[in-house]
């Protein structure tokens, strides 16, 4: 291979990664808001999830960027995680419309007739319009020239060393060539972090007659498979449910990409007898492209009856310290048919329901601003919890009590109230807290610190569970801060 040929094939990669850049920025944002409004307002069914997810990602040409914008979307909390999990179905659909183009029109029409124009006349319109919606529309065109001036680059680049350069025996043949190509494809995809360059690269090497057909379409594999590194780097310090979306896209791309390995050579010879009963033409590209398709919309109709338990188990994962906490410990439905083991696992979990409480309380004394990230989980976990309890003791009260025990029950809900209202207050307080100016008076702010201090004691001595805890020192903090 000489090195005329090497600086023509990355100079057409280089090319075809460049347009796809320039579409890809160009299209998201001439699409504005629209792209938010259809990812907020068309996933509210798993089916709408789907179409919108591969609509999408065919409008701006990136699984990887509708991917990131999903897991972004969940971590903002504007999406649920069963939505997200329908929108990275659809993208890995929509994805497959790169492919499509690459055969429809790349080996189909003269790319020069259209390209240098679209680039001349994209650029051209970028420059007269500026840098808004309208000058990206322009940009957008100008990517899908340089995007087809790399496709015809590679393509002939290819042409040339078919004759001379045959990889059909690398790796031995078989299942390990097969599995050879499979990993070409997944590096390739990492390390230029675009499956479509991958994508790219497998099609024309294939039309070229440098890869054979079933080779290639081992890299279409592995490049499907590669994209799941973008989700996997955009979840680094993300919220557990952005983790949940960006394992839900690993598991559909593995899952789908073991199946289409398994099934590669009837796919294949499938694929090869529809387009020959079709009267298509186009050879091994289009035959790749629907590949491409065809596994793809395989893998959703495969996990898509699995999907609830996805979630669920989804769910477990990546848990939060929040989450866990607002978890129940002790109250099991299995201890209610034993009344006195029921009201001792309710009394461990109401002064774990405590403990949030008095937390709250500290806290919202010292916040200086209104808005306390800190504040706002407490009272989630408190608020999960404090339906579990409720629940658990609806369900004591419909089973067979001990009189003392029954009596019993309406103290442990008066107790979770006054719980419930010490959050409330803490809230209160917070909200206070920040419409605080800075004292002047030395003195009265002084009085003020000592009055935060004696509201402080006076909490801590209400935690039953802490060393010399009595009801007398309760008392006796009272009447101090009444004083």
């Amino acid at each position: 291979m000489s090195l005329l040929v090497i600086g023509s094939l990355l100079g057409g990669l280089g090319l075809f990664q460049l347009g796809m850049l320039l579409m890809t920025d160009g299209l998201k944002l001439a699409a504005g808001k629209t792209l938010r409004n259809i990812l907020e307002n068309s996933t509210r069914t798993p089916i709408r999830g789907v179409l919108s997810g591969a609509l999408i990602t065919s409008m701006v040409q990136s699984s990887s960027a509708v991917t990131v914008a999903t897991i972004g979307f969940v971590n903002a909390g504007l999406m649920k995680l069963g939505q997200a999990v329908s929108v990275i179905y659809g993208s890995n659909i929509g994805t497959t419309m790169t492919s499509w183009l690459v055969a429809l029109i790349g080996f189909k029409l003269n790319i020069k007739l259209f390209a240098l124009p679209a680039i001349g006349l994209g650029m051209m319109f970028r420059l007269l319009k500026g840098p808004g919606k309208q000058g990206a529309i322009g940009e957008a065109v100008a990517g899908f020239g340089v995007f087809f001036m790399g496709i015809d680059v590679l393509k002939a680049s290819f042409e040339g060393m078919g004759a001379g350069l045959q990889l059909t025996n690398i790796g031995g043949g078989g299942l390990t060539g097969v599995l050879l190509f499979l990993t070409v494809g997944f590096l390739l995809t990492l390390i230029m972090q675009s499956s479509s360059a991958a994508l790219a690269v497998a099609l024309t090497a294939a039309a070229g007659g440098v890869v054979p057909l079933q080779d290639a379409a081992a890299v279409v594999i592995g490049a499907n498979v590669g994209t799941t590194s973008t989700a996997a780097l955009a979840v680094i310090g993300a919220t557990p449910n952005a983790k949940r979306v960006a394992a839900a896209h690993v598991a559909f791309n593995i899952i789908t990409g073991i199946v289409a390995l398994a099934l590669l050579p009837l796919l294949l010879k499938f694929l090869a007898t529809l387009r020959m009963l079709l009267g298509q033409d186009g050879g091994s590209v289009t035959i790749l492209a629907m590949f491409h398709t065809l596994f793809n919309i395989l893998g959703v109709l495969l996990l898509w009856p699995f999907t609830k338990m996805l979630i669920h188990r989804l769910k477990k994962l990546f848990r939060s310290a929040e989450e866990d906490e607002a978890k129940p410990v002790y109250l099991d439905r299995n201890v209610i048919s034993t009344p006195v083991l029921a009201m001792h696992a309710l009394e461990k979990e109401l002064v774990r329901l405590g403990k949030i409480a008095i937390r709250m309380a500290k806290a919202s004394l010292s916040i200086e601003t209104r808005e306390s990230p800190q504040l706002v989980k407490d009272k989630a976990v408190f608020d999960q919890l404090e339906f579990s309890v409720a629940d658990f003791v609806y369900r004591m009260q419909r089973s067979h009590l001990p009189a003392d025990l029954d009596d019993a029950l309406p103290s442990c809900l008066r107790i979770t109230g006054y719980y419930a209202s010490m959050t409330e207050l803490a809230e209160l307080i917070a909200e206070k807290q920040s419409e605080i100016k800075t004292l002047q008076d030395v003195g009265v702010a002084e009085l003020l610190n000592n009055f935060k201090g004696t509201v402080v004691k006076m909490i801590k001595s209400s935690d039953v569970e802490r060393e010399g805890y009595s009801l007398e020192m309760c008392e006796d903090s009272l009447q101090k801060v009444i004083d």
